[in-house]
């Protein structure tokens, strides 16, 4: 059901107290009084804090900064006669216990009036004893729909054309932005050289960054890595690649559902990481970046806010890859944690939300200790698909070598033993490996030289791998891959060959 239906139904139904959370103060007011106006030509009367009543000349001003009178505004208006009343910012005073009593002496009294009283507010903050008398109804961003004809006006407003490729680009890249920024960000693209061109989809993505840096909770992330930068993972590359074009509108008409995500458990430093990086720029969505932490404040209930709100904001911004970096850590002991039950519920929120969302937010999760992680979010439903990321094989971590050494030395790559050093190089991960090129560089560079083969031997046996270190952890995540809960991200790696054998 549309903003639009649901108000119309609500008007209809007598709902006496709405309250509507947005930012986007002109485009819901034009949407309430077009669907006002539909239903009867009912008047519409605006209040704020600072001028008072607008909208009827007799009673410009009334109210001006007393929120209590304001109310009392409705019972000017005859007991028959319809009208809405919208009361902007009015948040700030329903912890009055004045104006509390007054709204809900009025939910009794408008159930047999035709008026209707729309609180408008930013955000959701509603008192306990307001929540039985108000409405909330969602206000949604502007659809794909909406921000096309908003282009398509402006282009006509300027004598310019786009073609169509472009213009889906550009309407796609705006999703996510309330339309007073879209079309700040196109005016500004216009003022700096007279149209729209391909160049400007940047100076959108660079406003969906500023929206994103203001709610301090996600980032938004460049991702520049493609999946060649990842070396070996064959199954899991290709389970990607499989992949790539499921969130285009072919895929809708094909009837496929949004893929959902994916959770990569692992050894650390095996490419987890990097992996969400390509997957988002191979897939030409946009990378939001949770740290868990930010979710967790120290006022009652001001966790779950947070958490709904990155929610929001993520399916606003879709379609997007959402990349929680180290779950693991987040949800750890879940039972045991004294917050009162903070943790509980935020975790709650989030895995009813990853079981329920229709919005393609592709969430991508890395863990290094699946031990610790709720065996909920394990749970079919809330992941595509579970993929054990070991460490690399012989084959493997020559192909990581291939790739630090292609970026690192392209000129000069035939002169390193690439499988020398994948063969002296067991038990080492894609980060020892690239820890190892560095150590070698500082080698090269201290002697006034280039960096050789037997330098990159050298800081290897220097380097004591995490494989030795934490030994026993390591087996342990081994054994769980190998018994078959978790899909192997390497075709050939000896889990594969050891399942084989069971």
């Amino acid at each position: 059901m549309t903003f639009r239906e649901e108000f119309k139904l609500l008007l209809r139904a007598r709902y006496p107290l709405l309250y509507i959370p947005t930012y986007e103060e002109e485009r819901v007011e034009t949407a309430i009084r077009e669907e006002a106006t539909n239903q009867g030509n009912r008047p519409v009367y605006t209040w704020d804090f600072v001028d008072g009543y607008q909208g009827n000349p007799n009673d410009v001003g009334f109210g001006k900064r007393n929120p209590l009178q304001a109310l009392e505004f409705v019972e000017k208006i005859s007991p028959t006669a319809p009208a809405v009343l919208i009361l902007r910012d009015y948040h700030r005073f329903l912890e009055d216990v004045a104006v509390a009593r007054k709204l809900r002496n009025l939910a009794r009294l408008l159930k047999s009036q035709p008026k209707n009283i729309v609180l408008l507010s930013p955000r959701v903050a509603i008192p306990d004893d307001l929540t039985e008398v108000l409405t909330v109804v969602e206000f949604p961003l502007p659809s794909a729909g909406d921000i096309k004809t908003e282009i398509e006006r402006l282009l006509v407003a300027t004598g310019n054309s786009l073609s169509g490729k472009f213009l889906d680009d550009l309407v796609r890249s705006c999703q996510g932005l309330s339309m007073e920024r879209i079309r700040r960000v196109l005016a500004r693209a216009i003022a700096a050289h007279g149209e729209l061109q391909p160049e400007d989809v940047d100076l959108v993505l660079e406003e969906k960054r500023q929206t994103i840096r203001q709610t301090q909770i996600l980032d938004f992330y460049p991702a520049t890595e493609q999946i060649s930068d990842i070396g070996g993972l064959d199954n899991l590359k290709d389970w990607l690649l499989r992949r790539g074009g499921s969130f285009s509108e072919r895929a809708r008409q094909y009837g496929l559902p949004h893929p959902r995500g994916l959770l990569l458990v692992g050894i650390q430093g095996t490419g987890k990481s990097l992996t969400a990086k390509a997957i988002a720029h191979h897939w030409h969505l946009p990378l939001l970046r949770l740290d868990v932490g930010r979710l967790f404040a120290g006022l009652v209930g001001e966790s779950e806010s947070r958490t709904r709100q990155m929610i929001q904001v993520a399916e606003a911004l879709s379609p997007c890859i959402l990349w929680i970096d180290e779950i693991d850590k987040a949800f750890s002991g879940l039972g045991s944690k004294g917050d009162a039950g903070t943790t509980s519920r935020v975790f709650g929120t989030f895995i009813t939300w990853m079981a329920e969302k229709t919005s393609p937010v592709f969430v991508v999760a890395t863990a290094n200790d699946i031990q610790s992680l709720p065996p909920e979010i394990l749970r079919k439903g809330r992941f595509d698909e579970i993929f054990f990321v070991g460490l690399p094989t012989q084959e493997e971590r020559q192909a990581i070598f291939n790739v630090h050494l292609s970026r690192l030395r392209p000129h000069n790559l035939k002169s390193y033993d690439i499988e020398r050093l994948a063969y002296e190089t067991p038990d080492f991960s894609g980060a020892e490996i690239e820890q190892t090129l560095v150590e070698a560089m500082h080698i090269g560079f201290s002697q006034n030289r280039d960096f050789t083969t037997d330098d990159i031997l050298e800081a290897a046996s220097q380097i004591i791998p995490l494989a030795r270190t934490a030994q026993e952890k390591i087996q342990q995540l081994q054994e769980w891959a190998a018994s078959g809960r978790a899909r192997l991200a390497s075709k050939h790696s000896p889990l594969s060959i050891q399942r084989q054998l069971q």
